[in-house]
């Protein structure tokens, strides 16, 4: 850890925490707000630090950050390393140091919330007196979110997720460790030592089918942990979390879905850290944007042919004259974790 660098001064540095379960659209809100305000990102998916399996682990693609910087994503060469809270924390305040000292805003954002907890808390490095928090929290109802999870699983598979995970197999791999513990992999290891066999089309294709279903299955069970998690840090701990409603959005598609973003996301999340860093955004800035999206929708066909909120097609956009309207409309789609 940098100990000796100037952030660590005598004034309280601020960060904001997105935090949320997983699909929720952590990782597409922190890079709306990063091109509001001058950030960084720093990914806090554990599972993310591993380098491989993007499409299981759901990295945030090179487009979807749109020019952002992203810190700790696929750092870990060693699929079997394993990330302790220590060297986590270790990492992210490295990282902390790293933006601020570029005159930039820390975002952290992802979903492991025990190892949040773990550097928040942490009382050797005494976050909370060095650092002020604000913690935004995307809520999805959680019928909603499963059924979106689903979904969004299959959109998985179809970008290749199989493949991805064959070619990391190796027979009697311990998946209790490592990148290997990521939810996709220990779910198809009897479909590809059926497929090393050579058994019956017949039985490698209801695996597979098998397999599939449990990753829908345990990406819920996921989803409910990091709910109840949530709740822990705000009930118990007393974490002044700012919860956020994104379930409409995942009732709806295509047009509907970017307005319902637009205005029971992105909106109230700016105000909320606006108000957090006392940098206010004029609403006339915000009320522009939404001006321009129609005429940006009519000539990006590509978005009415999606049906689900939640692709990892997404393009660029910027705080930038005219290029923040094209973003924060086509940009809709997101994946997170």
């Amino acid at each position: 850890m940098k100990d000796s660098v100037e952030y660590l001064s005598n004034k309280k540095h601020k960060i904001v925490f997105v935090m949320g379960s997983t699909a929720t659209g952590k990782s597409k809100l922190s890079v709306d707000l990063a091109t509001f305000f001058p950030s960084e990102i720093i990914n806090s998916d554990k599972i993310q630090f591993y380098k491989g399996l993007d499409i299981i682990t759901n990295k945030i693609t090179e487009s979807d950050r749109r020019g952002v910087p992203h810190h700790l994503l696929g750092v870990i060469d060693d699929p079997d390393a394993d990330l302790t809270a220590g060297e986590f924390c270790r990492l992210v305040e490295d990282s902390i140091a790293d933006i601020i000292s570029h005159g930039r805003l820390p975002i952290i954002v992802g979903g492991s919330n025990n190892y949040i907890e773990a550097l928040v808390e942490n009382p050797i490095t005494d976050f909370r007196s060095r650092f002020d928090c604000c913690f935004l929290w995307i809520d999805v109802a959680l019928p909603v979110l499963y059924k979106y999870i689903g979904k969004r699983v299959d959109q998985m598979v179809e970008l290749g997720l199989v493949e991805e995970v064959r070619d990391m197999f190796v027979p009697g791999a311990d998946y209790s460790r490592g990148i290997r513990r990521a939810i996709g992999a220990p779910e198809l290891d009897s479909y590809f030592k059926a497929e090393k066999n050579n058994e019956e089309e017949s039985y490698k294709n209801d695996l597979l089918k098998s397999g599939i279903h449990e990753i829908k299955e345990n990406t819920c069970k996921l989803a409910l942990r990091q709910f109840g998690k949530i709740h822990r840090l705000r009930d118990e701990l007393g974490w002044g979390l700012h919860r956020v409603d994104a379930t409409a959005v995942f009732e709806k598609s295509g047009e509907e879905a970017a307005d319902e973003w637009m205005n029971a996301v992105l909106k109230p999340s700016l105000g909320i850290v606006g108000d957090f860093l006392n940098e206010k955004q004029k609403d006339y800035q915000i009320e522009a944007v939404i001006k321009n999206r129609l005429a940006i929708m009519n000539g990006y066909e590509e978005l009415k042919a999606k049906m689900n909120f939640g692709s990892n097609n997404a393009v660029g956009y910027g705080l930038v004259i005219g290029f923040a309207a094209f973003g924060l409309i086509t940009n809709w789609v997101c994946s997170s974790k």
